[in-house]
């Protein structure tokens, strides 16, 4: 059978939630901004990975109109208790200086692929919320935000009783650690005596890890691992994954243990490593020592790229998606995403002319609200993608084309506009750490163009636009731009959580909403 190749999860899929049912194994990760909201992922040999649905579907679940860069929805918890699924999640609605709004919610759905219930209200004490299903009861732990000047905004980790029949938290809150550094993304397993608290330390940059505390009795108190963390790579920069941590256990059949966990593939080094692809999550075995603390089976404490496959599991692949999508379908496919909002018919449409994306020109990339902008996550290092657009703009404050987006302080848009003479003209605009730039020596006219291809080739941190009157005679459009500028890493603004997109998108500024109509997409990874 094939080792485990990590990570599992490629490309923005941070703070993983682990889960077996039965014989199949689900991971719930981070979506922030991005709609629909929380990823589920699905596997039934722990090699082989699907996304198969995601969990937050409707507006109803989740308003992220206003949501800042890297706001929306954090860490998912996903659990399971007499046949229904339950879903913990943060909505971050705002980060401004020592505060943080956010709210906590619990979902619920017979079927991890839906559909899930609407959203009932937790509290509103921290981010990082987690269940625990226990003889018979549930609990709630979460990280209690400190804003207060002079501390560190980590308080500690709290918890409370859910009454399911009520829907509500009740009963005391309980202080399970108190002023540990930096600690968040807990989850809390009963295994053995213990009750075992798995969690995120350092932050979740480059001093990332996972480290441990438990307790005999769920409420506390908890004793500290005597080990500063089990897993992390903040002590060997060259290792090939790094800002590992936020880590949730599973037990197979057989009795053997895994964490998942997310991590990063930087490129460059020293102050220029950047993780262009944002936070992923890899897999590796963990076991018990003889006192019966959690430890790495490998015995050390560093990521690795490769795992041994577990033993007593049927290979189980699943299709490869095209990379070729030639909206000839009556809807996008599960990979694709939009910003804040759901992709509806009113301005993504796949039937007013059959076989192409039609987008309707709204809001500027910098909009928080409503952008006509559909991206998938860039998986590697190494990619391309590439489209065909018919456009016909009638003046500057209308344009389309191919982007590559991090967020609204950072992404390189190769568009298709009209200058003030009638041309129609093809060029870059960019967003570099929140600063707007038109690099005016990459524009060329192409008023001659019926079709107009757009090429973005990715060479880890290089990145070169390209485009072509037919698909075949390519021209570089402008320099080689610094890919790695779209990352978490490189930012002078509010700390960064997602990871680069890749997709298309069309503004009209004047509120004519001018369609821009899109015959294919491609993305692809070499060899």
């Amino acid at each position: 059978m094939n080792s485990i190749q990590n990570p599992i999860l490629r490309g923005f899929n941070p703070d993983p939630s682990f889960l077996r049912v039965g014989d199949d194994y689900y991971i719930a990760t981070s979506t922030f901004e991005w709609f629909s909201g929380v990823a589920i992922h699905h596997s039934r040999d722990l090699v082989h990975w699907h996304l198969t649905s995601y969990a937050l579907t409707r507006r109803s679940q989740m308003d992220l109109a206003g949501i800042t860069d890297s706001s929306g929805i954090w860490a998912p918890n996903l659990t399971y208790r007499d046949g229904l699924f339950y879903l913990v999640y943060t909505i971050v609605r705002s980060r401004t200086g020592s505060f943080k709004d956010l709210h906590n919610y619990v979902i619920t759905a017979p079927d991890v692929h839906g559909p899930w219930s609407d959203p009932v209200y937790l509290n509103a004490s921290g981010f990082d919320p987690a269940l625990i299903h226990d003889d018979g009861r549930t609990w709630m732990i979460n990280l209690q935000w400190d804003f207060r000047q002079n501390h560190s905004g980590f308080f500690g980790i709290i918890q409370q009783e859910y009454d399911i029949e009520q829907q509500k938290l009740v009963g005391p809150i309980y202080t399970l650690l108190e002023k540990q550094g930096l600690i968040e993304g807990s989850n809390l397993y009963k295994v053995g005596d213990y009750y075992h608290l798995i969690l995120a330390k350092g932050g979740t940059g480059w001093l990332h890890s996972i480290s441990l505390a438990r307790s005999k009795h769920i409420n506390g108190p908890y004793e500290v691992d005597s080990k500063p963390y089990i897993l992390s790579a903040r002590d060997n920069e060259a290792l090939p994954l790094q800002k590992a941590g936020h880590g949730s256990i599973v037990q197979t059949p057989s009795g053997k243990w895994y964490v998942a966990y997310l991590c990063g593939r930087p490129v460059g080094e020293g102050e220029n490593r950047r993780c262009i692809l944002g936070r992923e999550t890899s897999l590796q075995e963990v076991t018990w020592s003889d006192d019966g603390w959690l430890r790495l089976a490998s015995g050390g404490t560093d990521p690795e790229t490769t795992v041994a496959a577990p033993q007593g599991f049927d290979p189980h692949p699943w299709p490869n998606r095209p990379e070729r999508d030639d909206f000839d379908v009556e809807n996008l496919s599960i990979d694709w995403m939009s910003l804040r909002v759901p992709i509806e018919e009113s301005w993504a449409s796949l039937k007013e002319r059959p076989g192409w994306l039609r987008l309707r020109g709204r809001e500027s990339l910098r909009s928080l609200y409503e952008q006509s902008l559909v991206a998938k996550r860039i998986e590697e290092l190494h990619a391309t993608a590439e489209t065909c657009l018919e456009f016909s703009p009638e003046h500057f404050t209308q344009m389309a084309g191919l982007v590559c987006y991090y967020d609204t302080r950072g992404n390189y848009y190769l568009r298709v506009t009209i200058d003030d003479n009638g041309r129609k003209v093809l060029g870059i605009v960019l967003t570099d750490d929140g600063v707007y730039d038109e690099l005016e020596i990459s524009q060329i006219t192409i008023d001659d163009w019926q079709k107009i291809y757009l090429r973005a080739n990715i060479n880890a941190a290089d990145l070169q636009f390209r485009a072509s009157p037919n698909g075949q005679d390519w021209q570089p459009i402008g320099p080689i731009l610094d890919m790695s500028k779209l990352s978490d890493d490189y930012n002078t603004g509010p700390l960064r959580f997602t990871g680069t997109m890749v997709g298309l998108c069309a503004q009209d500024f004047r509120g004519t909403r001018l369609t821009a109509d899109f015959d294919y997409f491609k993305l692809s990874y070499p060899e």
